[in-house]
């Protein structure tokens, strides 16, 4: 006997082999398909009800004369409600927070000029305009840092929305990658069937 002769192999167990392995990409992917679901629907859910818990209400413009017609737009049609979706946050963030923040000096200087007014005021305490240069500069100072976190805190809910989003198309295309397995195997199962018990590959 050959050695080509000697592994042959039925070509019914081949095809069971394959439709089995089939079988088991189809259900993995079907499982994947679904914790992707439950992941997009948990941080699309999430981000929702903590943005919606702020009550944030969106302006229906962010002042900025200079800003581009989709900043306008969006504005526009997303004025006087209130935020509840990670594209929401962003655009706040970026171009309502993060424009006002531009005309203000950054955290860093900022808290440079408190300790400069604090320095003055306190070499004369009664100096009536010292103090309310200190009154101003740490007004200031609690404005960029209240500014800064709240846009921080506002972009991870845009990043969080993102993946979520991200999660809700990956669950998708597995879900049809599921589908397309499970086919395979419903034609290989309806191939087992046709083909006669002595074929060999």
């Amino acid at each position: 006997m050959s050695k080509r002769e000697r592994i042959k192999m039925k070509r019914t167990t081949f095809d069971k082999i394959v439709t089995f392995v089939g079988f088991g990409l189809g259900v993995f992917l079907l499982i994947a398909a679904g914790l992707l679901n439950w992941g997009a629907t948990f941080a699309s859910g999430t981000v929702a009800s903590q943005l919606e818990a702020q009550q944030i209400t969106i302006p229906d413009s962010n002042g900025d004369p200079d800003a581009d017609a989709a900043t306008v737009a969006f504005f526009k049609e997303n004025g006087k409600s209130v935020m509840s979706t990670g594209k929401q946050a962003q655009m706040y963030a970026d171009h309502y927070i993060g424009f006002h923040l531009s005309k203000m000096p950054t955290y860093s200087a900022a808290t440079g000029l408190a300790r400069a007014a604090a320095g003055a005021a306190a070499t004369d305490p009664t100096n009536a305009d010292l103090k309310a240069a200190l009154d101003r500069a740490n007004a200031t100072v609690e404005s960029v840092f209240k500014g800064e976190s709240l846009r921080g805190m506002l972009l991870n809910a845009y990043a969080f929305g993102t993946l979520g989003m991200i999660a809700a198309i990956a669950a998708k295309v597995t879900f049809v990658g599921a589908i397309v397995m499970f086919l395979f195997v419903f034609a290989g199962l309806r191939h087992i069937r046709r083909t006669p018990e002595d074929a060999t590959i």
